[in-house]
């Protein structure tokens, strides 16, 4: 049965702070509720928020504005993770958001925990990725996530923008087609070579043909010449 809940601060797809809404029981209970993200919206509850809206709004407000101002320098930072991986890229474990959050609070220099960092799934290969970092529920980031297998594989990776494996892929792929190109052609030169002799030798028979027919022609002509001399006699 469904449950309806006030709004003590903003939540995707659901509302602003101060919004009525109704949401699974389970999602109210088990989530919205413990992070004192919104009341059960009862008539007591609903006196309260509306007694209590301004300051709540001005605590936010304080909230939001920190946040900004954090984001600047946690949108600059780079963070970049090295890990073992395979030749085809796969990473051996994987890169959870705890990985990423310790990382980024480290080179940002702010506190960032590993609930602020939105990941859906583990990244489980090397190359870039965009993260999702929520600093205040009315302030979202994202930050570029270089996992790579060396330093200087990540600063490979960061100058072209694509995995490194992907370029090698592509490489791979420009390269077979050059020699399958290659082949092709040395394929069809030899095919042409092969034509051209056949042609020559059939051309060659055809000219000895010619030439037995002519001699022997000749020969007959000989032979008629030589009897009718003898005839004659």
């Amino acid at each position: 049965m469904p449950t309806q809940i006030i709004l003590l601060e903003r939540v995707d797809n659901l509302g602003a702070m101060g919004d009525v809404v109704s949401v699974k029981s389970g999602y109210a209970r088990n989530f919205l509720l413990p992070h004192a993200k919104a009341l059960r919206a009862t008539k007591e509850n609903v006196a309260y928020f509306e007694a209590q809206k301004a300051s709540l709004q001005k605590a936010n407000g304080e909230k939001k504005a920190e946040a900004e101002k954090v984001a600047k320098s946690v949108e600059a930072a780079k963070v970049v993770l090295i890990r073992q991986a395979s030749e085809s890229g796969h990473l051996y474990g994987s890169v959870a958001s705890r990985d990423i959050a310790a990382e980024l609070a480290d080179v940002s220099k702010q506190a960032i925990t590993r609930g602020q960092v939105v990941l859906n799934q583990n990244i489980k290969t090397i190359g870039l990725f965009n993260v999702d970092v929520v600093l205040h529920p009315e302030v979202k980031i994202k930050v570029s996530v270089n996992v790579a297998r060396s330093a200087a594989e990540a600063e490979v990776q960061a100058k072209t923008g694509k995995a490194v494996i992907a370029d090698n892929r592509a490489n791979a792929k420009e390269e077979a087609a050059a020699n399958a190109k290659a082949a092709f052609l040395d394929d069809s030169a030899l095919a042409n070579e092969a034509e051209a002799e056949a042609h020559n030798a059939e051309a060659a028979a055809h000219d000895a043909e010619k030439a037995a027919k002519k001699a022997a022609k000749k020969s007959a002509k000989k032979t008629d010449d030589t009897e009718g001399d003898e005839t004659a006699e």
